[in-house]
């Protein structure tokens, strides 16, 4: 089994995404799940909107935690070349990535979280998550800077913790150019700092894009990925769906 092979077939973990397509905002958006009141951002990496291990885990999600989640497309209806990512070949993938940057694209994030709060929507809660490119955007989702909060938790596997006002969730790879120990040690110091609950999770073993990639052909990442889908959907079950129940039996008494 090829590399690519092992990506498009994903998790379950092999299936098909049983979601559906439609705007939020300006942005075409993959749909799963029917919750009225618990949403999540799910902030795609590289393999973008369409891969189908992204729209997996997002129904995973929907279905664990009891949520809508919702995977807009960040990169303007193009995708990277698989086997540029399956080769490595950064010299070429990189004008891609100089297209997307945090100042070209986080307009358009924010604007996707305040449409979940916003009418028609109106969401109660709202998550966020983020592989690789939408961890920086996690982070900026929950900076003080916004009033009132653009998001109620996040969960996501690398730095960006300035200013973070909710609960945090990081899930961090051993092996991860972009996340190396000395960072890795300045977030874990950085979180307490904060003053919000946090959770750090570690998987040895594995390197970067684990929690999307799911390569039966390197040790353990299957089951990283797994780990990884499970460490979330409990975060997102906790902080939203489990807080919004709370809030509601408050109004009721």
């Amino acid at each position: 089994m090829t590399f690519t092979d092992c990506c498009t077939k994903g998790f379950e973990w092999e299936g098909t995404p049983t979601g559906t397509e439609a705007k939020l905002g300006n942005n075409d958006t993959y749909i799963t799940g029917n919750s009225p009141d618990v949403a999540v951002l799910l902030v795609h990496d590289l393999y973008g909107w369409k891969f189908p291990n992204v729209r997996l885990l997002a129904d995973h999600w929907a279905r664990e935690a009891n949520a809508t989640v919702y995977v807009p497309d960040f990169f303007g209806g193009e995708a990277v070349d698989l086997s540029l990512l399956e080769a490595n070949r950064w010299d070429l993938i990189r004008p891609f990535i100089a297209k997307n940057t945090r100042e070209i694209r986080e307009p358009e994030i924010f604007a996707c979280a305040r449409a979940l709060r916003q009418a028609p929507l109106n969401y109660k809660k709202v998550g966020a998550a983020g592989y690789c490119f939408g961890g920086w955007a996690c982070f900026r989702l929950a900076a003080k800077e916004h009033d009132p909060p653009l998001v109620d938790c996040i969960s996501e596997d690398v730095d960006g913790v300035a200013g973070a006002a909710v609960p945090i969730q990081i899930l961090a790879p051993e092996k991860d150019p972009a996340f190396s120990p000395e960072m890795k040690l300045h977030t874990f110091q950085k979180l307490q700092e904060l003053g919000a609950p946090f959770d750090y999770h570690h998987f040895p073993g594995v390197e970067h894009a684990c929690f999307i990639r799911g390569d039966t052909n390197k040790e353990g990442e299957r089951a990283a990925m797994a780990r990884g889908k499970n460490a979330a959907a409990d975060w997102f079950k906790q902080w939203l769906q489990d807080a919004r129940e709370k809030e509601v039996n408050a109004q009721g008494a």
